[in-house]
Parts: C-alpha cells; sequence; structure tokens
C-alpha cells in the first residue's frame, strides 16, 4: 500500500479529529468526514474556533482513535488551510456525507444544522503515525 493509499485508509476507518488553528491556538475534538484529502468538519458559527479560524486559516490536526496495545497505534498529524464553505450544494453535499458516516444524524432536518459553520481543510503536511512499524514511526509527506 503506497502512502496516499495508507492516508485515505485510516482518514476512512478514523471519525474523530482534533483540530488548533495556528494562529491562536484552540484544540477541540470534531467528527469529520472526508473526499480523498479534502477534511470537513462543522462548528458553531458563533464559536471561538470559526472566529479563530475566520482570523487565521492555518490549522493543525490529529487523527487517531484509542488502541488498547500501543504497538498497534496509526494516525494522521496534519498542517492545513481551513476554509468556510459557503455554497450551498457544497454545505449539503458535506451533510450527506456525515449522515453516510454517522448514522445517528439521520433524524437530523436542515434547520437543526442553521448556525453550523463547514470548513474544508486542505492539507499541506501530512505525517503518517504507524506503530506498527516501530515505536514512534511516522512518514511524511508535503502537499503544497
Amino acid at each position: 500500500m503506497n502512502m496516499l493509499e495508507r492516508i485515505l485508509d485510516l482518514l476512512k476507518s478514523h471519525d474523530k479529529m482534533t483540530v488548533a488553528e495556528d494562529g491562536f491556538p484552540q484544540a477541540t475534538t470534531v467528527n469529520y468526514v472526508n473526499e480523498g484529502l479534502a477534511i470537513y468538519f462543522g462548528c458553531s458559527a458563533r464559536s471561538q474556533k470559526a472566529r479563530n479560524i475566520e482570523r487565521d486559516n492555518r490549522v493543525s490536526l490529529a487523527i487517531d482513535r484509542e488502541y488498547a496495545d500501543w504497538s498497534k497505534i496509526q494516525g494522521l498529524s496534519m498542517a492545513g488551510i481551513a476554509e468556510r464553505v459557503s455554497d450551498i450544494q457544497d454545505i449539503e453535499r458535506i451533510g450527506e456525507l456525515f449522515t453516510r458516516k454517522f448514522q445517528q444524524l439521520s433524524g437530523f432536518r436542515p434547520e437543526d444544522l442553521l448556525g453550523t459553520a463547514f470548513f474544508r481543510i486542505t492539507p499541506t503536511v501530512i505525517s503518517a503515525i504507524d506503530y506498527t512499524k516501530g515505536f514512534g514511526h511516522s512518514d511524511m509527506i508535503e502537499l503544497g
């Protein structure tokens, strides 16, 4: 499996991400969806997270999950650029991605998400963490 396939597999198999804005760090755990390497998450449009990203859109994030056996740890650490998604068709598509990935959202109505800001993160650097290859092992790629 090549590096890009490993990254996409980890994005598909995990569902929690901790994201911190680089300009004024505030780490928050959020659920996410992805289309390839484009990562989407939502938060309250009036939240500190949304205001921080509007001020400085550089973000750092970690995607992981709990592992009972540390020798099995796999995850991702990334730097990227977050942009607020404003196109209604894009927001609807992102909503569909969330509903497919998180079945508990199937009862939500579009009006339930009023006040939610959706962001697209475009990674610039990705570090794939893989302790199955040795404690602390990671492979890094730069995308732009």
